[in-house]
């Protein structure tokens, strides 16, 4: 298992907020495919499709979190496996530099933190994912929209009537949940470890759980 720091990293330093600097500069990153090589990624980020139409990590960017964030996602992959399903991430480690981009695009906190304020995004702690399912030869199965949907039709609850979209939305919830994450209401891909307080400092905790994470509570 291969672990990385952010300082290390110089695409994770470029005008990054000083607020955020020395609480970040010992988070401990591994690359999800040195835990499990099957967990499939595709770094939206790393290429034009996403909202803002061009890449915002560097060519060969891999798809870091933190040790036990990568453990849980492998623990879902194996749940999906039994399934013949497969997880496919679509973000993971995201600098606090790529979230003032996002921010500075989106500028609406339903959907993008505001870097500025509070913890942040969890992404930019190695706390959250983005993930989706595909089937057992990698090909994307059909879900409730596609990343970076900022609509009501990306509601993590799918109200639609299609039974296999709800089908797959609600497998990936499950696997997702048992592996010990949870949801983000405007977003059926985003993932959070459900621990992630006890990996903040305690005041950015506490900022952050005024945030809109939410428990499962049983209604997948």
């Amino acid at each position: 298992m291969r672990c990385f720091n952010v300082p290390l990293m110089a695409f994770a330093v470029m005008t990054v907020p000083m607020k955020f600097a020395a609480a970040q500069a010992a988070i401990p990153l591994v690359d999800i495919k040195s835990v499990d090589p099957t967990i499939l990624v595709e770094l939206r980020y790393a290429g034009r499709n996403n909202l803002t139409g061009h890449p915002l990590y560097p060519l060969g960017t891999r798809a870091l979190v933190r040790p036990e964030v990568a453990s849980r996602l492998s623990k879902a992959k194996t749940f999906l496996r039994h399934y013949q399903y497969r997880l496919k991430i679509w973000d993971a480690y995201r600098p606090v530099a790529v979230q003032v981009k996002l921010w500075q695009a989106v500028h609406n906190n339903d959907y993008v933190a505001n870097p500025e304020t509070g913890a942040g995004s969890l992404h930019s702690w190695g706390l959250a994912v983005d993930a989706t399912l595909v089937d057992a030869w990698n090909r994307p199965v059909r879900m409730p929209t596609d990343f970076d949907d900022f609509t009501p039709a990306a509601m993590w609850h799918y109200a639609g009537p299609d039974f296999e979209i709800r089908s797959h939305v609600h497998l990936l919830q499950i696997a997702m949940r048992n592996a010990g994450f949870y949801g983000l209401p405007t977003e059926w891909w985003h993932f959070t470890i459900a621990n992630w307080q006890e990996y903040l400092p305690p005041e950015k905790a506490k900022q952050a759980a005024q945030v809109c994470e939410t428990h499962w509570q049983d209604k997948l």
